[in-house]
């Protein structure tokens, strides 16, 4: 459904009276299903709107191919949006029309008559629980229901492949279980899906794949699971006790790292501004050991926690650092 090649783009980004040029995306690959949610996950600022942008053919790839629905990215831009829908991350209703009208006037601007936008508004109304409202104000709408119109919208003129990006930051938690739902609805009647987020408990629940994006290139890609599988045995997070000064906080974290390193059980180990993560193959067992070790060399333990792979420490192998921090 989507497929890219050395996908790239540059923008000159003026600095006082300098012009500097920054990779925004370098040589993007994907190949994306038809008929799955696939995630493009990744920190602000990695190239994720900037791949989707160029997709959805608002900017235009300095380098590289795509197909797009069976449709040349390049050659047949006009072709993409009509077998494409596209939601913003800013959201694009009006404060003061309706959704309705709204709905009406997107049916209306992919060519359908004008009977056929109403029936499409409607069906889309009843689709996302919106009937009730359909008439008011959408500056009367909450977060979540104005949220439901961007997607409404996105996909009145029934897309092959749906774009959305970040579809649910700023949703609060009942607001984003129920955008869920209507991804996974979407996806049950047959649309391809391509969803940008950094969430990664999104990513991980309802994506069928995901490529994980940093610094404008792709760094991991295949299912949650495959990914997390990647990173073999278990993880066991350390956080140290509290410190009077900075100074005296690093030469815990030094000397903490260097008893943990000579560990028989540590396969491999990354320190963080809280502490230290370690990857071993058996927590429960590699524990009492940490504990022993690091109440020899007499450094206070503030949290110990056990816990598996997760995308965030896929991430961290990948990059050497976490995406939450990011």
């Amino acid at each position: 459904m989507i497929e890219t090649e050395a996908l790239r783009k540059t923008f000159e980004v003026r600095q006082g009276r300098t012009v500097k040029t920054v990779d925004a995306v370098r040589g993007v690959d994907l190949h994306v299903r038809e008929g799955e949610i696939f995630g493009f996950l990744g920190p602000n600022g990695a190239g994720k709107t900037t791949t989707l942008r160029m997709l959805a053919t608002l900017i235009t790839p300095d380098a590289g191919r795509a197909t797009i629905a069976g449709a040349d990215l390049l050659r047949e831009p006009g072709e993409v949006r009509r077998r494409i829908g596209y939601v913003a991350q800013g959201g694009s209703t009006w404060d003061e029309v309706t959704a309705r009208e709204e709905l009406v006037l997107q049916a209306r601007m992919y060519g359908h008559s004008k009977a056929d936008a109403h029936a499409r508004a409607a069906a889309a109304l009843a689709a996302f629980d919106l009937t009730d409202y359909a008439d008011r104000k959408c500056k009367t709408y909450s977060g979540g229901q104005r949220r439901r119109v961007d997607i409404a919208l996105g996909v009145i003129h029934s897309p092959k492949a749906l774009f959305l990006d970040e579809p649910t930051t700023g949703l609060d938690p009942q607001s984003r279980a129920r955008m869920w739902d209507e991804i996974r609805r979407l996806r049950s009647e047959g649309m391809t899906i391509f969803i940008t987020t950094h969430y990664l408990d999104e990513a991980d629940a309802l994506c069928d794949r995901i490529a994980i994006i940093d610094h404008g290139e792709i760094v991991a890609e295949g299912t949650p699971k495959a990914l997390k599988r990647e990173i073999s045995g278990e993880i066991v997070s350390v956080t140290l006790g509290s410190a009077a000064e900075l100074e005296e906080a690093a030469d815990q974290l030094r000397t903490a790292t260097e008893v943990l390193q000579a560990e028989p059980s540590v396969r491999k180990l990354e320190t963080h501004d809280e502490g230290i993560r370690l990857f071993v193959e058996s927590g429960a067992s590699a524990i009492p050991h940490i504990a022993k070790a690091l109440d020899h060399a007499g450094i206070t333990i503030d949290s110990i926690e056990l816990h598996r792979p997760s995308l965030d420490d896929v991430f961290l192998a990948k990059t050497g650092r976490s995406l939450r921090e990011s």
